[in-house]
């Protein structure tokens, strides 16, 4: 059996997670996570620190897409999933891998790293979106 991965797809989620990502972290919520980070707004990142910064996300962003491209196209194989609606497995695609690969880890920076919830809150709901916005990309394309 062959897996259907469209590349088309894969690149279109890196840019809609690019943008998403630059909105989550600059207009919506960029000020709240800055102070809870611990960042100084009023001092300017070094030179090139943006550009690297944007460079590694968008590398991120395509593993990303790559990787939940591959494990959603392997769950065709699951009995009984051709009955379910597009509507269903993006959620379930999205819930579950949100449910048990970031939520965790998410949880660990405020156990661990002595994060705040509304740090844990602003991070956690990106990822849920990122994966969101990946899963209807790859599912609808």
């Amino acid at each position: 059996m062959e897996m259907n991965i469209s590349m088309t797809a894969i690149l279109v989620t890196v840019i809609a997670n690019f943008v998403l990502g630059f909105l989550w972290y600059t207009p919506l919520f960029g000020k709240a996570w800055a102070k809870e980070m611990g960042f100084d707004t009023t001092v300017k990142p070094p030179k090139g620190a943006i550009a690297k910064g944007m460079i590694i996300m968008v590398i991120g962003n395509f593993f990303l897409a790559y990787v939940f491209a591959h494990n959603m196209a392997a769950w065709s194989y699951v009995p009984g999933i051709e009955q379910t609606s597009a509507f269903q497995n993006i959620m379930m695609s999205t819930v579950f891998t949100w449910l048990g690969f970031y939520l965790p880890m998410d949880l660990s920076t405020v156990a661990w790293e002595s994060k705040s919830w509304k740090l844990f809150g602003i991070n956690t709901s990106y990822h849920f979106m990122m994966l969101l916005v990946a899963s209807v990309i790859l599912t609808l394309m």
